[in-house]
């Protein structure tokens, strides 16, 4: 089986390449195309994955190019992990947003739309380039907003796009773990969009054990989501909310974290990396996957790391500075369609009929059935009007992004960006886009 990544010079690849070697499975991949426009990063990439593979017998295969159409191939899984505009154009996205007093995070509010907005062009040609040379083949999309992304490429690939994100199954494993449930026993009542969902519900054998955590103040506070959000208003939501909605319930305090801080996330991340790629540039003959794993560790111990300053939360607990599992997941996505092997996992995926107030091609974040015939969304309890109304406002803006980068409109991005909950003016919106514009040549199509 011939897996393909696109941004295959991209920092957590070796991630993914770990679960492949893990995997001794019949009908496991045996071949790994690793795609990216930078020649020096997928070699560095590259260097990495042999000193993982070292001593492994019949470890998959890599292979490197910078042609995406030889990539794509004969492709039988294809992950899209492409970043448009790499670090730098995060710690832009970033900046720009903080000098207007609003949030810039690659995902949430003005910076994931500016994210997406660089973003979906390219998305949609690979989609495009996909369905012309490798029409059987499945896309796991891993490439922020994550959301945004898988819709954008399921306008032309249809259920064939499928995304994947760490967040709520890390939620899962951490509450799962203080009652005392194995994660795979537990059935997560989850739902919303990615970085915008709620677990409502952990079952083991019929029972939900949720109500008994939200019971215990002490137990709420003592993982990373109750220290984030405090247990008073977990109790008042009566759910565990995707951490990425500390943005929204506590914007204030978080952006006052990021302009007080000495750099931002993004502009941490590419200094970061940049001295790992450079290492290993200049030094051809070190071993590289030291260098990776000690970057990687620095890298999850910083991991929202303005959140938890502005919750008072502390640093991470050790038994969080491991990779969040998408890779699992990934893996996991993969066996189940390819040897029809059922199982259930939390993706994006089209909502068909899942939440009433979203129509059927809306791409949402919920538990799915997956079989040889792909992911199909299982029905869940309509959410709270609080967070409909969030989700909702939110699906609203990603259509606005999607029909800007289908139009080249700046009134439509303009759009986009005064309608998020997170921005708090039409005229910051119109300094967003032109700020934007101006950091990022790949805008220039907005007119």
């Amino acid at each position: 089986m011939r897996l393909v990544i696109l941004g295959g010079g991209g920092f957590r690849v070796p991630l993914v390449y770990r679960a492949l070697l893990g995997d001794r499975a019949e009908g496991r991949v045996t071949e790994v195309v690793l795609h990216d426009v930078d020649a020096g990063r997928l070699d560095a990439i590259a260097r990495v994955l042999a000193d993982q593979a070292a001593g492994v017998p019949d470890a998959p295969a890599v292979r490197v190019t910078t042609d995406l159409d030889e990539a794509l191939r004969g492709a039988d899984f294809v992950f899209s992990a492409i970043r448009v505009g790499g670090l730098a154009g995060r710690a832009a996205d970033e900046r720009v947003a903080l000098a207007e007093g609003v949030l810039g995070q690659e995902t949430v509010g003005a910076g994931g739309i500016a994210y997406g907005l660089r973003t979906v062009p390219v998305a949609v040609d690979i989609a495009r380039r996909v369905k012309r040379l490798a029409p059987d083949a499945w896309v796991i999309n891993f490439t922020n907003p994550a959301g945004l992304v898988t819709e954008a490429m399921s306008r032309h690939i249809g259920d064939r796009a499928i995304g994947i994100c760490d967040s709520p199954v890390g939620l899962g494993r951490r509450v799962a773990g203080l009652l005392g449930v194995a994660p795979g026993r537990a059935w997560l009542d989850y739902v919303g969009l990615n970085h915008l969902g709620w677990l409502r519900g952990l079952e083991v054998d019929g029972r939900d054990l949720l109500p008994a955590l939200l019971a215990d103040r002490d137990l709420l506070g003592s993982f990373e989501e109750g220290k984030l959000f405090g247990a008073d208003w977990l109790q008042s939501l009566g759910a565990i909310p995707n951490e990425y909605l500390h943005y929204y319930y506590f914007n204030r305090e978080t952006v006052a974290a990021y302009q007080r801080a000495e750099r931002t996330r993004g502009a941490f991340l590419h200094d970061q990396q940049a001295r790992f790629y450079d290492t290993l540039r200049d030094h051809p003959d070190a071993p590289a996957f030291p260098a990776w794993d000690a970057t990687r560790a620095e890298r999850e111990a910083t991991y929202m790391a303005a959140s938890r300053e502005a919750a008072g939360a502390g640093e991470r607990a050790p038994e969080d500075l491991e990779s969040g599992g998408y890779e699992g997941v990934a893996l996991a996505l993969m066996r189940a369609i390819a040897h029809d092997e059922r199982t259930t996992l939390i993706l994006n995926v089209r909502n068909r009929t899942t939440l009433s107030v979203l129509d059927a091609d809306a791409v949402i974040e919920v538990p799915c059935l997956v079989d040889a015939g792909g992911a199909r969304p299982v029905s869940v309890a309509p959410l709270p009007a609080h967070a409909t109304g969030l989700v909702c406002a939110v699906k609203a803006v990603e259509r606005e992004v999607l029909a800007a980068a289908e139009s080249g409109s700046r009134a439509t991005a303009v759009k986009a960006f005064a309608l998020h909950p997170l921005v708090d003016s039409v005229s910051v919106a119109r300094r967003l886009v032109d700020g934007y514009r101006a950091a990022h040549p790949g805008l220039a199509y907005l007119n």
